[in-house]
């Protein structure tokens, strides 16, 4: 493509610049209010209805006036401020520098001359990538406008001393939470795209939105459940986690699948899958051509996967240990009993990669023989120090955990709505605002997503394992410690694991940071190879070689520090399954024929994973 040149540049300007949105018909457009405003109506009763509840007010409380617990650093921020307020003044004057060169650099431009681009959007953030926020002045200057904001409020937050890391750690997620929710992409009057679909259609988009936003308050029942993918696009065992398997056993909290072969042949030694429980299983089989269960099958596995009961209040009792003994444990015995080998491969993804360090030091304690059961361990983006566990530490704090416990105590789980909601809010831009323009601006149904499909099928936890978990592992960060936790009075040292390890982690991995992950290479005492994938906690680790997309980095030692093993490091193109499979072949055993499931309980993929999140 051919390169603008500057006179070019400056004419493209003079002409957007100058040109003007054209102006509904102002009777369709009437018209279209009328008709939102006719259709809003059972929403705005609703609304009233709830304000006059005789349990309003006490349903506002028990959600809790602060729910980030955002008070003490915030009063803490004030505190530094008020110390030393020539560090903020002088913030303050280096915004408005800014915002100053802004306004000259725009009024020239109005003026029909080229002007200089004070600040652009981070790479990776779409918002403004339509061309009129370039090409008119008006948008240009608001868009500008507010990435300085941004900037400013992220600078102030960082540049005052004096905080704690979690102090700041939380002001600055609460910054970008509001600084998200106040972009002009999300408002009608300042997103040019909206404007132009306002014209286009007689303000027909309007309408359309207000029904979509109609039906996801319907859809959550009084609350607002945003529509990220299409209704009715998918359908589990049809057009997603579809891979021919069948359930070969099952108790109160899992399904164990063993898939059909896809080769004449297999390794001798079975693939063991503990998935996260926080989420369903099919993430590792959203389709054919993005399944790493289906890509495993085609390299000659006998894949096995946990797939965990999606619980109401009936397990509030289950353990931590119960996940290990009804899941890990009791999946080992069964490959066992199916396949006759004495051990297995074994992969654990985020938390089940927790779950599968935990049960491998418990074994590892009970002795060799039993220790054997696992060949190899692969851990996929998964936590074993949590001493830098990322955004999701922002919602963990003592006062958060008390009140999650409170909810636990009160419904006997976590709704897996809240945890869905956390989720959001840590890619409000991508998960929330993206789906408010296009749904509700725009009027439009989202696209047919599998990722964001599987995104939106939520589970509960029970509350007894869970307020194990947050306490143990995000907030006492006890799991690294050699007996900082027991699994039925056995205590737990990681460093009694000798059994091969393959971690895998991902560079943007906001959830598990790399950094964090990488220390389980230090606190194992058998052989640890460290692959690091580009891109994010879901997006790196389902990333199949046939796309090309991304790339790894290996390196041949683990020293103590992350960023050392980095510098170090050898990046290879696309995607690192290859590079796993590769690794894994040592320990799979020779090639005998290929198993075929027992006609067992039911079909792949059970119905444990059908079951949806239940309002509690």
């Amino acid at each position: 493509m051919k390169k603008e040149t500057p006179s070019e540049k400056q004419n493209r300007q003079k002409t957007n610049d100058n040109q003007d949105f054209k102006v509904p018909d102002p009777v369709a457009l009437s018209n279209a209010l009328l008709q939102a405003y006719e259709k809003s109506q059972p929403l705005f009763e609703d609304f009233c209805n709830q304000l006059g509840a005789d349990d309003y007010i006490e349903k506002l409380y028990t959600q809790e006036i602060d729910p980030l617990n955002i008070r003490e650093s915030y009063l803490a921020f004030l505190d530094r401020v008020t110390e030393d307020p020539t560090k903020f003044m002088r913030l303050q004057g280096n915004f408005m520098r800014d915002w100053m060169h802004l306004w000259q650099e725009s009024t020239m431009r109005f003026m029909g001359q080229p002007g200089e681009t004070i600040i652009t959007p981070e790479k990776g953030d779409r918002r403004f990538n339509a061309p009129a926020w370039q090409d008119n002045v008006v948008f240009d200057f608001i868009k500008q406008s507010y990435l300085l904001t941004c900037r400013w409020m992220d600078q102030t937050v960082h540049d005052v001393d004096g905080l704690t890391p979690d102090q700041r750690d939380k002001l600055a997620f609460q910054a970008r939470l509001f600084a998200g929710a106040m972009s002009p992409t999300n408002y009608l009057l300042t997103n040019p795209e909206v404007l132009d679909e306002t014209v286009r259609t007689g303000g027909e988009n309007l309408v359309r939105g207000l029904e979509n936003l109609m039906e996801d308050m319907e859809r959550g029942k009084g609350e607002l459940k945003i529509s990220t993918t299409k209704s009715g696009a998918f359908e589990l065992g049809v057009n997603i986690a579809a891979t021919p398997g069948r359930v070969v056993y099952q108790n109160d909290l899992i399904q164990l699948i063993q898939y059909e072969p896809k080769t004449k042949e297999c390794f001798k030694t079975p693939l063991l899958i503990v998935s996260p429980w926080i989420n369903k299983y099919y993430i590792l089989d959203l389709k054919p051509e993005n399944s790493l269960v289906s890509w495993a099958l085609e390299q000659g596995h006998t894949v096995f996967m946990i797939s965990w009961v999606n619980p109401g209040p009936e397990l509030a009792q289950k353990r931590f240990e119960d996940y290990m003994e009804e899941g890990v444990l009791a999946s080992l015995d069964n490959i066992k009993a199916i396949t006759g080998e004495p051990d297995v491969n074994a992969i654990g993804y985020c938390l089940g990669g927790t779950l599968l360090a935990t049960t491998m030091a418990y074994l590892a304690t009970k002795g060799k023989k039993e220790s054997a059961k696992i060949k190899s361990a692969t851990f996929l983006t998964t936590l074993l120090d949590f001493a830098q566990a990322g955004d999701l530490k922002i919602f963990l704090d003592k006062a958060q955990i008390d009140v999650l416990d409170r909810i636990m105590q009160q419904k006997g789980i976590l709704p897996g709505a809240v945890m869905h909601k956390t989720f959001s809010l840590l890619r409000a831009n991508d998960l929330i605002w993206s789906f408010v323009v296009n749904n509700y601006l725009m009027g439009r149904e989202p696209f047919p997503f599998d990722l964001l499909y599987w995104n939106d099928d939520y589970t509960n936890m029970p509350a007894t394992m869970h307020s194990f978990y947050i306490r143990k592992m995000y907030y006492e960060n006890a799991l690294h410690k050699a007996g900082g936790i027991t699994m039925n009075s056995v205590p737990i040292d990681l460093s009694n694991i000798t059994t091969p390890c393959y971690f895998l982690s991902t560079r943007e991995d906001h959830i598990a940071p790399w950094h964090a992950t990488y220390q389980g290479t230090q606190l194992l005492k058998g052989p640890c190879t460290f692959t690091l994938a580009a891109s994010g906690h879901v997006a790196g680790v389902i990333n199949p070689p046939a796309k090309m997309k991304y790339c790894y980095w290996t390196g041949a030692e683990n020293p103590a520090e992350a960023n050392q093993w980095l510098e170090d490091a050898k990046q290879h193109e696309g995607s690192w399954w290859p590079h796993w499979q590769e690794w894994v072949t040592d320990f799979a055993g020779e090639k005998i024929k290929a198993r075929t499931p027992a006609q067992g309980i039911e079909a792949a993929p059970g119905s444990y994973v059908k079951k949806r999140g239940a309002s509690y």
